[in-house]
């Protein structure tokens, strides 16, 4: 990359990726060698977390790096609002080309939020019928989610995800042919994001058979008996009815390895989608980040799915890749994703006045990529408030410690460092009471418990009305729908759609056209004599 260039960027993310699945996060079992290739070039964060266990919330955070209640988003059928900046109207401001194949799971009629181009539909509605409804003393799953994706794992022959995310990843490698063929000119931000590994748990079978049956680990905790649960817990094996359901270890194995199936064909999406960089000549000029927006309890504690602050749940990848810096690094302290915004940014070389940017709740991780760093510093900050919550349900970690408070809950309190499988409560020990007093008044800084509680309640009213309006009258969907203008493809008029342009350089000089040149019509006058 030469000296004042900006970089281009390709982002990867996944959906429900937990980073305990992943070799480099200590997983023996999952198949990962593309992921294993970019990780010997980045910087791994070793401690990165979600700030929302739901789709859409967590995306939001990344976005707009901010904590989603800040900008009035509580759970999977909140309204992203349009006045909301995200990195990418910065980068877009900057020269930037923007854009994104794939899921982000906007809800609302504004389908963009600063990027210029979508190149594929998205996966889940863009509507308010996933409202939660917090008057409901058993929570319902606005979903319909319940254990059949569990109980029905294994094999497949095809599946919606992956009928979605061949499409995904097919436009987004286009799009790097595109790219580095014609546009070279301006620097870019291409997203590519992936709906595996969410549940249903299914795969093909060639993904299958890269693991053996028994080679498949087994949940580290077992199920707790349901006296035992922590409330929260408790609602949501009510919310999905997990009492109707009769599971065994044999569910539990075969929807892990479905699950680490379904982790390899990321996998290789990816490895499609870094080769297409390389072959373009573009890795050498592109920041890669591979991410995902919340984790997967995969039976941890007997749970499944996310919905909660426990670490499956809430610990996800993180690594990023800097042209010129070719030796890996891993850093512990605590990041989330609300750092995203800044450290994109950063890298850009892109510089937003204070006060044209909101406070944010992320920093830039720009200066520790490359660098080594062992300590588990900052404090990263987590909300749940979708259904299976009866209030604002908040995480704080801070070096090794995490709190997890509620309204009418009992509080959690963990010690990470000595009991990583969060199965000891510490909250209302004495050894451990101003350690609590000190994440407990954290907690009360960063957000209004009962004021919040108020604006949700309300939210939800308002978008209960609205969807039963939508559905009642003929409205317009507000889901993004693509087009291809097939008239900018292959061969056609015009230099812009020029076939001789192959890896991004050019086959052939270029050759300025020659305006025709009319015949002169032979004269007509008279010379005068």
């Amino acid at each position: 990359m030469s000296p004042g260039q900006k970089p281009n960027f390709l982002f990867l993310m996944a959906d429900q990726l937990t980073a305990f699945a992943l070799r480099m996060y200590g997983n023996g079992v999952c198949r990962t060698p593309n992921l294993d290739r970019l990780a010997a070039r980045s910087t791994r964060y070793a401690n990165m977390y979600c700030n929302f266990p739901l789709c859409a919330p967590s995306r939001v955070a990344m976005l707009s790096g901010r904590l989603p209640s800040a900008v009035g988003v509580y759970d999977n059928a909140s309204e992203f609002s349009a006045e909301v900046p995200t990195f990418l109207h910065h980068l877009t401001l900057a020269g930037y080309n923007t854009i994104l194949s794939g899921k982000m799971h906007f809800v609302g009629p504004e389908q963009h939020h600063g990027f210029q181009e979508r190149l594929t539909t998205d996966i889940y509605p863009s509507d308010f019928g996933w409202t939660p409804d917090w008057r409901e003393e058993i929570p319902i799953a606005p979903t319909g989610m319940n254990m059949r994706s569990v109980i029905e794992a294994g094999e497949c022959r095809r599946s919606m995800q992956i009928d979605y995310d061949d499409e995904v990843v097919f436009r987004g490698v286009q799009k790097l042919y595109d790219l580095g063929r014609l546009h070279r000119d301006r620097p870019f931000f291409l997203a590519v994001s992936m709906t595996h590994p969410h549940n249903p748990y299914v795969s093909t079978r060639d993904f299958l058979e890269l693991y053996r049956t028994e080679e498949i680990d087994m949940p580290r905790v077992g199920p707790i008996p349901f006296d035992q649960q922590d409330a929260h817990s408790q609602r949501l094996w009510y919310m999905f009815r997990q009492d109707e359901y009769d599971l065994d270890d044999a569910h539990v194995r075969t929807a892990r390895h479905a699950y680490y199936a379904m982790v390899s064909y990321v996998d290789a999406q990816v490895g499609r989608l870094l080769d297409a960089l390389s072959a373009m000549d573009l890795d050498e000029s592109t920041v890669v980040v591979f991410t995902a927006d919340h984790g997967d309890m995969l039976g941890e504690r007997g749970l499944w799915y996310k919905w909660v602050h426990f670490e499956p749940a809430v610990r996800i990848p993180l690594l990023i890749s800097v042209p010129g810096r070719r030796l890996a690094a891993v850093r512990h302290e605590l990041v989330s994703l609300v750092d995203i915004f800044p450290t994109v940014l950063d890298l850009a070389g892109v510089h937003v006045p204070d006060d044209a940017l909101p406070a944010l709740d992320g920093r830039s991780l720009a200066d520790g990529l490359g660098v080594q760093q062992n300590d588990t510093t900052g404090v990263v900050y987590g909300e749940m408030n979708g259904e299976g919550a009866h209030a604002p349900c908040l995480m704080v970690r801070k070096a090794w410690w995490k709190l997890i408070v509620a309204d009418s809950d009992a509080p959690q309190l963990f010690d990470l460092q000595n009991d990583p499988h969060e199965q000891r409560n510490l909250a209302g020990k004495s050894e451990v009471r101003e350690v609590e007093r000190q994440l407990v008044a954290l907690a009360g800084q960063k957000w209004d418990a009962t004021g919040l509680h108020q604006a949700i309640l309300q939210s939800q009213a308002r978008r209960r009305l609205i969807q039963q309006t939508r559905l009642t009258g003929d409205f317009p969907a507000w889901d993004f729908q693509p087009f291809t203008d097939a008239s900018r493809q292959y061969v056609r008029a015009g230099a812009q759609s020029s076939p001789s342009v192959v890896k991004g350089k050019l086959r052939y000089p270029p050759v300025e056209p020659v305006a025709p040149q009319r015949p002169r019509a032979p004269s007509t006058s008279r010379a005068i004599k």
